[in-house]
């Protein structure tokens, strides 16, 4: 007769004390949403987003995307007449840390700060301050939800078209190889042209 241990099995581990539930997740989303509608009827007309800049995913794989950034550059705001403490009260996100690497991006985000401003309706804090047509301007503007200025993606997908004669005929991959050789010996052929100049002028004299 084979021998077998006795079952014994160990199940009293009050495991449903130590499992993490979600039960309150739909309370927590209504929560959420009606903060939202709150906070946007407090600061109403304003617009419930800041301004944000327009900048280029990184990497060359989504470098062609455009979307929206943190804040605009200290270079940015000073070529549309704004300091970073004054824009900051008027809605413009400020991003000290980014920097301009291309005249491109400057110039963008440069004209989505001047159509902002165009825009913009300040009330002055102090009610005397104030005049008739700031407040009417401020009684009929209406709240913007999102970005106050949309971000364009600047894509422009080409129409179908037939395949010319010269791109049939072209290889892609052995064009591309050649170029990559070219660029790594590139140092090594303008060594090599170099020696043989040296030796040519060191056999005439």
């Amino acid at each position: 007769m084979q021998n077998k241990q006795l079952p014994n099995v160990h199940l009293r581990k009050e495991w449903d004390l130590r499992v993490r539930t979600w039960f309150n997740q739909p309370g927590r989303k209504l929560r959420r949403r009606r903060a939202r509608i709150a906070k946007a009827a407090k600061i109403a007309p304003r617009p419930i987003e800041a301004l944000r800049p327009a900048v280029r995913c990184p990497t060359v794989k989504y470098n062609r995307k455009v979307r929206v950034g943190r804040g605009f550059t200290l270079e940015e705001l000073k070529a549309a007449g704004l300091s970073a403490k004054h824009a900051a009260t008027v809605g413009i996100a400020v991003d000290y840390r980014r920097r301009n690497r291309s005249e491109e991006s400057l110039v963008r985000n440069v004209e989505r700060l001047k159509a902002y401003q165009a825009k913009l309706i300040v009330l002055p804090v102090s009610a005397k301050k104030r005049t008739a047509a700031d407040v009417e301007a401020y009684k009929n503007a209406t709240q913007v939800s999102g970005q106050p200025i949309a971000v364009s993606a600047e894509v422009e997908s080409e129409a179908p078209r037939a395949v010319t004669a010269e791109e049939k005929k072209s290889k892609a991959y052995i064009t591309l190889r050649k170029a990559r050789g070219d660029l790594r010996s590139a140092g090594y052929i303008e060594k090599r042209k170099l020696t043989l100049k040296l030796e040519k002028e060191n056999a005439k004299k």
